[in-house]
């Protein structure tokens, strides 16, 4: 028969006596080797790879405290290095995807992007230009009667127009302004 008076229930501390004792930053040494490999693999695929940033760090943290455990218990460092090596390449490696965008994002730029740019403007000038001299022409039918209006606004016609109504606008400003 067990003696309860003396067990309390509370956790000791101590290992199950069936189980051998963890050295210390182990587990830690086994999260961050797991996180800097995703990390290395998140960080060499193209574009993506700049994500790969927050996991490379977070490994960093990881296992720099569990080399820190290990050190003061004199834990083995093996898991804990790799951890921390594969991390730390796998950060540069996705730090160093930064540049190769600025750069590819600088070729666009100078050898496509003016090109682009002048099609575009070509293009929009050319509508503009067909919708400055346009013709239009409505035409309706119902029950037999014909309706047809043709119009043809030139630029020249627009802007006489436009001083007309400005200097038209004007004179009611006056006129206003006179009366107030």
């Amino acid at each position: 028969m067990e003696d309860f008076t003396s067990n309390t229930g509370q956790n000791t501390g101590q290992q199950p006596s069936g189980l051998p004792p963890r050295p210390a930053g182990q587990s830690l040494g086994i999260a961050a080797l797991i996180t800097a490999i995703v990390t290395f693999v998140i960080a060499v695929i193209p574009c993506v790879g700049l994500i790969a940033m927050i996991p490379g760090i977070i490994a960093i943290v990881i296992a720099s405290v569990g080399l820190s455990q290990a050190s003061k218990s004199g834990s083995p460092k093996g898991v804990l290095i790799a951890g921390l090596v594969i991390a730390i390449i796998a950060t540069l490696i996705s730090f160093s995807q930064i540049f190769v965008a600025g750069k590819i994002g600088n070729k666009f730029q100078n050898k496509w992007g003016g090109e682009i740019e002048n099609v575009i403007n070509d293009v929009q000038n050319n509508v503009m230009d067909e919708l400055e001299d346009a013709n239009v022409s409505i035409k309706i039918e119902s029950n037999g009667d014909t309706v047809e209006i043709n119009t043809k606004v030139k630029r020249q016609d627009r802007q006489q127009e436009l001083e007309d109504l400005e200097k038209d606008n004007t004179l009611i400003n006056d006129t206003l302004d006179k009366q107030n």
